[in-house]
């Protein structure tokens, strides 16, 4: 047999060194395990590939759910009396049925699995980020709300241990709120680096808690020099094949078609193209009424019992419908692992012989398909996710770091079935959740029929979506009618608002697609925001923190760097309007990320009007991390204008979360343009942009006072409904010290002195390769790892996050580049302010970076919001 990982390791050099944990060593127990394929990700290109999770290889079911259990047996061992105190935690999606079965191997312990998906109305006990992924943030939904008080055994199941940084995120996040003696990790295989190894041992000291780790196997994989370029290159190289008819590669995806049926490459000969299957068959298990249909809100050994009583007569009713087919495949989704691998297992022992049965899931995560023994996913399916009416319109949305999915509202997007295809299968059955059984599941290219293309029979078996008591009926957060007129059409949205009435810009300047929110108390101390926000008990855009009021001193600074840096804006200004008119729309519509996007959609709108004669239409839309975009507002605009013309501008970017967030959220809508124009691209993030320098924009340098006196935007349940628009506060109170107009002034005021330099500049980028690098993604993980913090998210590189550090989170310390000047007076000033250290650093690729405090708790910062106190 040839390894799966062969065709990586010959290309790439990849090697996996190491055995199994309690056996014998050597790398062919790894191998056994696990195999190799490539993606495209800016941070890691290979992909291990486990043969026994059931994910995205199909296996048989008895020996998923068996490497489950025994792995649960050593875990029960070890617990002792303990176990009957003990909490079993998966990860989403790819663990969840892992950890369930490990949660039956210990037999007297509760299950839950983290999850991304949101549950209106059902409380968050905690969060934790996942940095690696392709969907980094995980929600902890139990239902009963004292899951985690104990102070039994944590014991958290992963299918793999790399880094260790998503159990050390997991654990540092419920440790400040549940804290507790003893945590276990379990993981197929412990793939960690000797450093890795010691810091864990590091935090376990930290925290005064015994970890204890059990795992099939422990290795390592080596990598070459510049393995993640090469891998790159070689996906790209693959993927261009196909668009292009080859023949090499059978990724499942061909150019204008990203939701074609794959299969093997035609040269192989197993199949060339898929031909219509039989109609699909839809199958009454016979589920438990009120029977959890997994972990996400937790799952006892009481519903345990219930299911293996109901097991035997739900896996004959599938045996009836499948009566003649050879070889089965049961086909999970995403993470719904432990229903499907269970019925599959009964299946097993119900089919006669000799017919077989295996088992996989679909998954959002999307990795490269080649047709070749040596490669672990030979062949790959692509159709559109079928659960949005599960995810809040409000809150669907990317979140994900490497672009291939979302965070908490990944509820969009393509979702991917590998190795079915070409598999030899007879019969596939389906196996979904109630809120999965859309109409996008039974579109023309909807999973059903991607997979009755391919496979002789279908049958579907729909598992009912368990919500606890307190989840709010699901059909009232539907997404968007984009693409099924048939649903209920939403309530007429409001006009938007304008000044002076809402903001003190000029009416024609910007129209606000936001609701006013000024009479409601929003503002938080930084301290218990940070603390609510670092735990995962709330999310940032849930409160607002206390506007900051200049000093004379740093209203002085401002306005002196405005005279210094106000002709480099407006050739930005200009530079990046005249690449929108010539690329994007003779007449665009802008539309500005609130709020920082704001000021900047104001002058594009003005150059565009001083140069041009054109009067552009500008609106302001509110854009949450993990959350998405305003839902509302875009219908909004879709209803008043040509989505093509939309352009959407931000102020400037950082390590581009913002812009894969908008990427992914407006996959829901039909025609606009995702692509993000903006005044300055430090992170390489985008194709349109004024400059990519990093430096100093006065606007960065305020808050609310130079954006027309506009709060950051609020999304929160109880003050933003289905309906709604999210919203903001206008702080007319502080007309006194508004620069707003004065900000706008002095910048346009430069406007004929820079036409030379712009149209020179624009001539020069319209012919140039702007294609985005994502360099500052890579320098904000390089950072995150070096200086021990290990989550991206509390790394805020470029001169405006670093300022937005200073201004409104509880900062630990500045980076500098060596020799950075005027850029950084402003951010000197506030650090001194603040107490917070500024270093010095060689060759930074951001003019400034501003670190999070990683450890924070309440009273890490003094009464005066001063010098954080290392731990």
């Amino acid at each position: 047999m040839v390894w799966s990982g062969t065709w990586v390791a010959e290309r790439l050099g990849v090697e996996l060194a190491g055995g199994a944990a309690d056996g014998p060593a050597g790398a062919e127990n790894l191998r056994d395990l696990l195999g190799l394929a490539l993606r495209r990700n800016p941070k890691r290109a290979h992909l291990l590939v486990s043969n026994v999770l059931g994910k995205h290889v199909p296996q048989h079911p008895g020996l998923v759910y068996g490497t489950g259990v025994a792995l649960g047996e050593r875990v029960r061992t070890l617990l002792g009396p303990d176990v009957a105190r003990a909490l079993v935690l998966g990860y989403a999606e790819t663990a969840t049925g892992l950890g369930h079965a490990v949660a039956d191997g210990v037999r007297d312990a509760p299950y839950l699995h983290s999850t991304r998906r949101p549950v209106p109305g059902v409380a968050r006990a905690g969060g934790f980020e996942e940095s690696h992924s392709h969907a980094t943030s995980h929600l902890l939904l139990p239902e009963d709300p004292e899951a985690f008080a104990g102070d039994g055994p944590l014991v958290l199941v992963d299918d793999e241990f790399s880094t260790g940084n998503t159990v050390l995120n997991t654990i540092r996040a419920l440790h400040e709120r549940y804290p507790r003696s003893w945590y276990v990790i379990v993981a197929l295989v412990d793939m960690r680096s000797a450093a890795d190894q010691g810091r864990l041992a590091e935090f376990a000291a930290e925290i005064g808690a015994r970890v204890d780790l059990i795992a099939l196997a422990s290795g390592t994989v080596v990598l070459p020099e510049g393995v993640l370029e090469k891998g790159q290159a070689l996906v790209a190289e693959y993927e261009a094949e196909v668009r292009a008819g080859g023949a090499a590669a059978a990724v499942g995806s061909a150019a204008g078609d990203s939701r074609a049926a794959s299969g093997a490459s035609a040269a192989s000969g197993a199949f060339s193209a898929a031909a219509p299957g039989r109609p699909v068959t839809r199958v009454d298990l016979g589920w438990p009424e009120g029977l959890p249909d997994g972990g996400r809100h937790g799952f006892t050994p009481a519903h345990r019992a219930r299911l293996e009583t109901a097991l035997p007569g739900m896996a004959a009713t599938l045996a009836a419908e499948l009566d003649g087919a050879g070889n089965v495949l049961v086909l999970g989704f995403e993470e719904l692992m432990y229903a499907p691998l269970r019925l599959a297992e009964e299946l097993e022992r119900t089919l006669p012989a000799p017919a077989e049965v295996r088992y996989s899931t679909t998954t959002r995560s999307p990795v490269l398909a080649v047709d070749d023994p040596g490669y672990a996913i030979r062949t790959r399916l692509v159709f559109p996710a079928h659960d949005t009416a599960a995810f809040p319109a409000a809150e669907t949305g990317e979140g994900a770091e490497t672009g291939e999915g979302g965070g908490h509202g990944d509820g969009r997007g393509d979702r991917y079935a590998y190795n079915v295809a070409g598999g030899g299968f007879d019969a596939v059955v389906a196996v979904v959740d109630s809120l999965a059984d859309s109409a996008e599941l039974h579109a023309p290219g909807g999973l059903l029929a991607r997979l009755a293309a391919h496979v002789p029979q279908v049958v579907l078996a729909v598992v009912p979506t368990y919500l606890p008591a307190s989840a709010d009926p699901p059909a009232s957060h539907l997404p968007p009618p984009t693409n099924h007129p048939e649903r209920q059409e939403h309530p007429m949205l409001p006009e938007p608002l304008r000044g002076p009435a809402f903001s003190s810009y000029a009416a024609d300047e910007v129209g606000w697609l936001l609701q006013d929110l000024s009479d409601v108390e929003l503002e938080a101390p930084t301290e218990e925001r940070e603390e609510a926000i670092q735990s995962g008990g709330a999310h940032y855009a849930e409160s607002l923190p206390v506007e900051y009021q200049p000093s004379e001193q740093y209203q002085e600074l401002f306005k002196a760097a405005l005279e210094t840096s106000a002709a480099r804006i407006a050739r930005a200004v200009g530079t990046v309007t005249e690449t929108v008119l010539a690329e994007r729309s003779p007449r665009p519509v802008l539309v500005s990320l609130a709020r920082a996007g704001t000021p900047v959609g104001v002058l594009m709108r003005r150059w565009a009007q001083h140069r041009h004669g054109l009067d552009l239409p500008h609106y302001a839309v509110s854009i949450v991390r993990g959350r998405g975009i305003d839902a509302n507002a875009v219908r909004w605009l879709a209803a008043h204008h040509d989505p093509a013309d939309v352009v959407f501008v931000d102020g400037w970017t950082g390590k581009g979360a913002i812009t894969r967030e908008l990427a992914d959220a407006l996959g829901a809508f039909e025609g606009f343009d995702p692509e993000i124009a903006v005044l300055a691209d430090p992170g390489r993030c985008v194709r349109t942009y004024g400059t990519r320098e990093d430096f100093l924009i006065p606007s960065a340098c305020l808050n609310s006072t130079v954006s027309g006196l506009i709060s950051r935007t609020v999304l929160r349940s109880d003050l933003v409904g289905p309906d709604d628009f999210h919203g903001a506060k206008y702080y007319r109170e502080l007309a006194g010290a508004d620069v707003s107009g004065f900000f706008l002034d002095s910048v346009a005021a430069r406007f004929d002195e820079v036409v030379p330099a712009v149209d020179a500049e624009v001539k020069e980028l319209l012919s140039a390769d702007r294609a985005p690098t994502w360099e500052g993604w890579a320098a904000v993980e390089r950072i995150s790892e070096e200086y021990g913090i290990h989550d991206v998210n509390l790394v805020k590189p470029g001169v405006g996050e670093t300022t937005r550090v200073l201004l409104r989170r509880v900062p630990w310390k500045i980076l500098a580049r060596t020799g950075a000047g005027a850029d950084l007076h402003h951010v000197r000033l506030l650090a001194e302010q603040r107490g917070v250290p500024v270093e010095e650093v060689e060759g930074l690729p951001y003019t400034c970076v501003g670190l999070i405090h990683p450890h924070f708790t309440r009273g890490a910062t003094g009464a005066d919001g001063k010098a954080v106190t290392a731990r």
